[in-house]
């Protein structure tokens, strides 16, 4: 299945139904009067957010989304019946803007949140409405209020509470794997990991939290280098930013420059995500340069108040540590279960 994160969308809400210009002719009734009846309510467009969904797909192939307009009234005052609400449902965590300005319209986060973007058309009222003792027989009705129609951008921020950063091949797959049920693909050339991916992480006493793996960032991302920065919207909604930092490399490549360097994308893509706090997690423990570098790139970061966690996806070695922090991060130490 693919993963759409946008789509833009051509909605409109229902035409209300006119009213009726209708009289009684009926045996034995004399000036049986105006009898027509009122238009119905058109339908509104309504957006549902669901856990069933996880992209945009189904959105992709239907741009144009109209909602049931109102019926016409009719004579013997019957009404018109009101035109059904086109409810769309779409993925916990779906942003909807005005496309041509990106105001935000709706923003839904929680499961079964409704909003009504837009409102169907009132119904036109029908002669019988208009009779009054000095005009018995009105001949005009009303016509049903226009729809509602708007150009719309959906974008999917996914719901995670832990967001994973840093160069392809640092070891966010390898990660999100060894402490979740997710299985993105792991490999040992740049960008495996072409679309963002979640995992539910399970933690002690039946606790869990998400976390949530994304396209690695290389310098001049926000040009379109590599992937660029379009997946990075996939972590604004994360409460922790795990930073993975490989040292292994060395003294090949400065992994202490490309950490500045990512921070710096990071900054140029959005201030309040460079703002979140970072956890520094230092891979691949299990290789001996790694192990050799750790203590002098250490205190690199310590100095400059960042917490570090050297782990090990394949031997699971400080695996649990951090998962440990991560947890006292989430939960406050009353609600933790040790």
């Amino acid at each position: 299945m693919k993963f759409i994160d946008e789509v833009t969308l051509f909605a409109s809400s229902g035409h209300g139904g006119a009213g009726c210009v209708a009289f009684r002719h009926e045996k034995f009734i004399e000036f049986g009067g105006p009898s027509g009846g009122d238009g119905g309510k058109g339908g509104d467009v309504i957006f549902v957010a669901t856990t069933a969904l996880s992209t945009l797909l189904e959105l992709r192939h239907r741009p144009h989304q109209k909602a049931e307009n109102g019926h016409n009234g009719m004579g013997k005052n019957r009404h018109g019946a009101g035109g059904n609400d086109l409810v769309i449902e779409v993925p916990v965590g779906t942003v909807i803007k005005e496309a041509e300005h990106g105001d935000v319209l709706a923003d839904l986060t929680e499961v079964g949140q409704r909003v009504v973007l837009l409102k169907g058309g009132r119904g036109g009222q029908g002669n019988a409405r208009f009779a009054t003792a000095n005009n018995k027989a009105p001949k005009f009705a009303q016509p049903g209020e226009e729809q509602q129609e708007c150009k719309l951008r959906l974008e999917l921020k996914l719901m995670a509470d832990v967001g994973l950063l840093g160069l392809p091949n640092a070891g966010k797959s390898s990660l999100i794997s060894k402490v979740s049920a997710a299985r993105p693909k792991i490999a040992d050339y740049p960008f495996t990991t072409m679309v963002p991916s979640l995992g539910v992480v399970p933690y002690k006493n039946y606790r869990s939290f998400v976390m949530a793996d994304i396209p690695g960032i290389i310098e001049g991302a926000h040009d379109g280098a590599g992937l660029g920065l379009r997946f990075l919207k996939h972590l604004e909604r994360s409460g922790i930013l795990l930073h993975l930092v490989d040292i292994s490399w060395m003294p090949e490549r400065d992994p202490l420059a490309e950490y500045e360097s990512i921070c710096r994308e990071i900054s140029l893509f959005s201030p309040e995500l460079a703002a979140k706090e970072q956890v520094v997690v230092i891979t691949k423990l299990d290789l001996p340069q790694t192990r050799t570098e750790l203590p002098a790139i250490k205190s690199w970061f310590e100095e400059r108040g960042l917490m570090v966690f050297p782990i090990s996806s394949a031997t699971g070695e400080g695996v649990e540590t951090l998962l440990d922090e991560i947890a006292r991060r989430l939960w406050s130490t009353a609600e933790r279960v040790s």
